[in-house]
């Protein structure tokens, strides 16, 4: 019996694994879901009882059967859902459809696949190439199983999403090109694998492991952005990006990994959190792993005790903190998956943070944990789960440092750390998901108290043997007593939402709860602040005195001129506002704070035709400027992937005050899905000003016809 050719059947196995996004003729499948291809004899028809076909399948350098990276396995074998096996039906006389079965349990990566036939006492060995074996979120036994179709369609199959930046009250929504099935990013994600610590110290037996998400989780969390060599991204030392790429400049995850890949895996400069978070998913999405990529607000990150974060201001309001800072908002990433080291029987979301934290041991990067876990207290289970607990849990303690080392505590309103916890809701285009829920049970619960009872025992000594009450006692002696103790409540209120080049104007209001006149004098101070909660000179100053009778409420209008703050702006256009009293004889000194978000920028994309695939249409692109001022060397940046392919680079060199640039640009798209452009402009005052359009071009045509005879 002679082989004439071999079908793999590259295009129907990839639409029945979920893999037909992958770009190129490859063929792709998930584990324990059999995939078919046609064996075609050129002689005569096959004869079973004459014939006989085995397969033999490897992955990694050295592929060994006891490790689960090589098998041999019979044609016609016993089916069996833990071992690689094969069956067929005669399709015609001389042509056998095979149906090939991945375990379960089977490695993930790129396999060899060799033929061998015996007939008539001659044995005949062919390869039949290479193909993927990933994780399978639609198969009932996979650790990674997803039940909800439409989770697995966007935690697993949906390249573009959206990260959630800015402050609780002033979230802003930036889309993503996650981008897990473009050209080669598939052989560069198994290639992050390859480069990793654990592969370069025993390569058989880190390739063997490759079974499990949790450990393959694990190992791609500490290349991301720890490996010292070889991570992916850096983060920039002192804010400074000179030496590389400004962070709010990219769009996607696949010009990073590209980059990353043919520079010899050196690490890209720069990212920030949301960088590498959303680098983390794309590798993640694209080895089969649900996951998605979430925002928590104001997170400790640096803190010398973790249960206590301290905060300290001047008597102008100025921050002096140091190196506790707290993040204004922090990306980290979630991936679901089965943890049977933690002996669970069904799959939850487990924490992921790849952003290295630096910490005494050097920088360090933390999970997987068990969001439930965290949000229990249980912060045991993993060597970093202290960490992320205190970053979402921790309690501010604020002071106002004088003369000699001394230090005053405040009055002041409570800032809660780990707000508005958000992802990008199922389904939806710019939808936002609250899942603060699944990390914090409700302030002030049972359960909540139970949750840092326990955790405060694990992670301090001095409170092992503590009884709740002496641990309630400890925490309300570092809680700053209210405004409200003081008699006079105090809050700022925006009077406007300015865009970048308006003044910024906020509304003071005062109100004396007591029966006494009350006549303070206070310092009123703004300053520039970067997401990661370094903060810069004083950009506006007031000192205001206020007099207030019993029962009165005023409301002073306080005003930030474009000039005082347009020089000073930091990455995302955060100002922090504060006011404090002057000591009185009482000691009382009172804080007030908020933090503002000033937008950019909008720049605008108008569709001028009906995008129809494969079909030459337009976009226009306006970017307007409205200071009183020239912007020079603006350049403007169009991404759009599935539409336009390469990203197009316009220079719009110095554009007038008051005038507007327009562009347009002409597209033909190329691909089925939901697509989205990207324009953004920059020049030498920011880089952040960006306009976003989405395009749905359909889904593919369902098609049922195989190909073969």
């Amino acid at each position: 019996l002679q082989v004439k050719n071999i079908d793999l059947n590259c295009a129907q196995n990839c639409i029945k694994h979920s893999t037909q996004f992958f770009t190129g003729d490859k063929l792709i499948v998930r584990r324990g879901q059999p995939f078919g291809f046609y064996v075609h004899f050129q002689n005569r028809e096959w004869d079973a009882d004459k014939d006989k076909i085995t397969f033999t399948i490897e992955t990694g350098p050295k592929p060994c059967d006891s490790l689960g990276t090589k098998s041999v396995f019979p044609l016609g074998g016993n089916p069996d859902k833990s071992h690689w096996t094969a069956c067929y039906k005669l399709h015609n006389g001389r042509c056998l459809n095979v149906s090939v079965f991945p375990p379960v349990n089977a490695c993930i990566g790129c396999y060899s696949l060799t033929m061998h036939l015996i007939s008539c006492d001659h044995t005949y060995t062919q390869t039949l190439g290479d193909f993927y074996v990933l994780f399978n979120p639609w198969c009932s036994d996979d650790q990674v199983y997803l039940d909800s179709q439409a989770e697995r369609e966007e935690y697993v199959l949906n390249e573009n999403g959206i990260l959630f930046q800015g402050l609780p009250k002033h979230i802003t929504a930036h889309p993503w090109h996650f981008g897990q099935f473009q050209d080669d990013i598939l052989d560069i994600c198994l290639k992050i694998l390859d480069v990793s610590t654990n592969f370069l110290r025993d390569p058989a037996m880190d390739c063997s492991y490759r079974n499990d998400p949790v450990y393959i989780s694990r190992v791609l969390n500490a290349m991301i952005g720890c490996h010292k060599k070889k991570s992916i991204l850096r983060l920039p030392s002192s804010n400074n990006y000179l030496q590389g790429v400004n962070p709010l400049s990219w769009n996607g995850s696949v010009p990073i990994l590209r980059q990353w890949y043919h520079s010899k895996c050196k690490p890209i400069k720069y990212g920030h959190c949301e960088t590498f978070a959303s680098v983390m998913c794309t590798v993640m999405r694209c080895l089969g792993i649900p996951s998605r990529v979430v925002t928590g607000y104001y997170c400790p990150m640096n803190a010398a005790d973790s249960l206590i974060v301290q905060e300290v201001f001047d008597y102008t309001g100025k921050t002096l903190n140091g190196k506790e800072h707290v993040w204004v908002h922090h990306c980290w990433n979630e991936s679901w998956m089965v943890r049977k080291d933690l002996h669970q029987s069904v799959g939850d979301w487990q924490y992921l943070n790849p952003t290295p934290i630096e910490t005494s041991k050097g920088p360090v990067c933390s999970g997987p944990i068990w969001v439930k876990d965290i949000k229990d207290g249980n912060v045991d289970t993993d060597s970093d789960g202290h960490r992320v607990f205190c970053m979402l849990n921790a309690r501010r303690s604020a002071w106002v440092s004088q003369s000699k080392g001394k230090k005053t505590k405040l009055h002041c309103n409570t800032r809660m750390f780990g707000q508005c916890i958000t992802t990008k809701s199922v389904g939806t285009s710019y939808g936002l998901e609250d899942v603060t829920n699944s990390y914090k049970h409700e302030l002030g619960s049972v359960q909540e108290k139970a949750a840092l009872h326990r955790a405060y025992r694990k992670i301090n000594p001095q409170y092992l043997n503590a009884t709740n009450s002496e641990i309630d006692k400890d925490i309300a002696s570092n809680r700053n007593r209210s405004l409200k103790d003081t008699g006079l409540i105090m809050k700022f209120t925006m009077a406007n939402c300015p865009v970048y080049g308006q003044d910024v104007q906020i509304n003071w209001v005062l109100e004396n709860m007591g029966s006494e006149i009350k006549d303070k004098k206070f310092n009123l101070s703004a300053q520039g602040m970067m997401y990661n909660g370094c903060v810069f000179d004083q950009l506006w100053k007031e000192n205001m005195h206020v007099t207030l009778g019993p029962g009165e409420v005023k409301t002073i209008l306080l005003v930030i001129p474009y000039e005082n703050y347009g020089p000073h702006l930091c990455d995302y256009n955060i100002l922090r506002l504060v006011a404090i009293s002057m000591p009185e004889p009482k000691g009382e000194i009172m804080m007030l704070e908020r933090d503002v978000l000033i937008d950019s920028l909008p720049v605008e994309i108008k569709l001028l035709d009906h995008p129809t695939l494969n079909t030459p249409c337009s976009t226009e692109v306006t970017f307007c400027n409205p200071l009183n001022e020239d912007l020079k060397n603006c350049v403007l940046n169009l991404e759009g992937y599935g539409l336009i392919g390469e990203p197009i680079t316009t220079e719009l060199g110095t554009l007038a005050a008051k005038h507007k640039a327009q562009t347009c640009v002409e597209f033909t798209p190329c691909r089925h899905g939901r697509h989205q452009f990207v324009a953004s402009v920059s020049c030498y005052k920011f880089c952040n000003c960006k306009g976003y359009a989405s395009i749905d071009m359909g889904n593919p045509p369902a098609t049922s016809v195989e190909r073969g005879a």
